[in-house]
């Protein structure tokens, strides 16, 4: 029979999904609970199982189409039409053939109906990684438990089935990963114009950076800091918390400095409700740290920061953006976010407006850290480690005067990094 299956309500507010990557084509089998498609909603990529066994008969969403909760994704044909529509029937022997020699193949290896064993075992990351090197996970044999494919599989190429003992050709080494899929046309001058889809996580950022700038009233002010201190106990600290097994970068200080202006200046931990007119703040200090994954930015979020140490920022940043470039982060990890920051790090230039993570009213940006002569109050000249903060508020619901005084908080503690632990104890 046919069993057709529906986007699931896969969350809470999700209306839609847009399709990434199908695990399967028509004709396939698949096994109850194989991974069948992965959907995108909110930033994140949700793979969804087969509700059922049987042979994919058609797909009604193809790879970068967006479907409604409740809209067809798949049919599944099950039970007899699923096994009886692979191949008509042969007529019944009254005495089965002997089977072959094992040194004479019997059939070609393609020729032969898949069978539940012969599914794939490997996570979304794996088969986005595979994709991302040319790699058919068809030819790659899993040595994870149960035969699942891990990501030294994918770099070693081992084949798949059992070794043989004849020689045969080596497998190829994956190439460069290949350009974006996409129409090619020719313009004028010979100019060969690639067209390539704005699909996935980078459709995502597309829409939500179009909303940002067409609702909120975007205005940003700039503060220098002197990070010379911070520059000092960072050294100084780095050393205690590496020999833990993390690195500590000057995020995490940053952060704890974000969280006493936040608590000082509450109307930016907030978001607005346009539908109702209202500015919601939010006593949760919940920091969006702005991350670059291979698909485009996303941005993690840490829920209460206002509770956790510096060496757990530390650990928690890391662990973050080390799962959000590999795309293994939940929904909940990037929604929900009250606040957020965006940094390059070394290359954080001299200056940024950051665009609203919208519905949020304020994103701080940070540059990097330079030493520079500057005039000190005694009138002599000696080298400070300078960096620039940016901060973009929503000019509907905040004035400049808001911006200027929550800068001037961060900016404070930042130039004397001990006031974080000495009033936060």
């Amino acid at each position: 029979m046919a069993f057709e299956f529906r986007l699931p309500d896969i969350g809470e507010g999700v209306a839609e999904g847009e399709v990434v990557q199908w695990f399967v084509k028509e004709g396939d089998s698949v096994a109850e609970d194989a991974p069948l498609v992965s959907v995108l909603t909110d930033k994140a990529n949700v793979e969804i199982p087969s509700p059922k066994a049987g042979r994919v008969a058609k797909i009604h969403a193809q790879v970068g189409e967006k479907v409604k909760v409740g809209g067809l994704l798949v049919t599944i044909e099950t039970g007899e039409a699923a096994s009886g529509s692979r191949s008509p029937p042969t007529p019944a022997q009254p005495t089965p053939p002997p089977a072959p020699p094992a040194s004479v193949p019997s059939a070609s290896p393609a020729a032969a109906a898949p069978t539940a064993s012969d599914r794939i075992l490997a996570s979304p990351y794996l088969r986005r990684l595979a994709a991302e090197k040319g790699i058919d996970l068809r030819t790659v044999r899993g040595t994870g438990p149960g035969g699942r494919i891990t990501e030294a599989d994918l770099t070693s190429g081992t084949p798949p089935g059992p070794t043989s003992t004849a020689p045969g050709p080596a497998p190829a080494t994956p190439s460069a990963p290949p350009p974006p899929a996409g129409s090619r046309t020719m313009g004028d001058g010979g100019d060969v114009q690639t067209r390539v889809p704005i699909r996935g996580i980078r459709r995502a950022i597309s829409d939500r950076m179009s909303l940002s700038t067409h609702t909120a009233a975007h205005f940003t002010y700039v503060e220098e800091v002197d990070a010379s201190e911070l520059v000092l106990l960072r050294d100084r600290m780095a050393k205690h918390v590496e020999k833990q097994g993390t690195k500590l970068s000057y995020l995490p200080f940053i952060v704890k400095a974000v969280v006493a202006g936040l608590r000082a200046h509450p109307r930016l931990n907030a978001t607005m409700d346009d539908a109702k007119s209202e500015l919601v703040l939010h006593s949760a200090f919940n920091v969006g740290i702005a991350t670059a994954a291979p698909d485009g930015l996303i941005v993690p979020v840490v829920h209460g920061a206002d509770r956790l140490s510096l060496l757990e920022l530390a650990r928690g940043i890391a662990d973050l953006a080390e799962r959000g470039r590999a795309g293994k982060l939940s929904r909940a990890e990037l929604t929900g976010g009250t606040f957020t920051i965006t940094s390059l790090g070394a290359l954080g230039g001299v200056l940024a407006t950051p665009i609203l993570n919208y519905p949020e009213v304020a994103i701080l940006g940070v540059h990097k850290i330079q030493r520079r002569p500057v005039y000190r109050a005694d009138g002599t000249i000696g080298p400070a480690d300078l960096m620039n903060l940016s901060v973009s508020l929503d000019h509907r619901v905040l004035d400049g005067i808001e911006g200027a005084q929550f800068l001037a908080t961060v900016k404070g503690y930042l130039e004397d990094p001990h006031r974080m632990f000495a009033e936060m104890a």
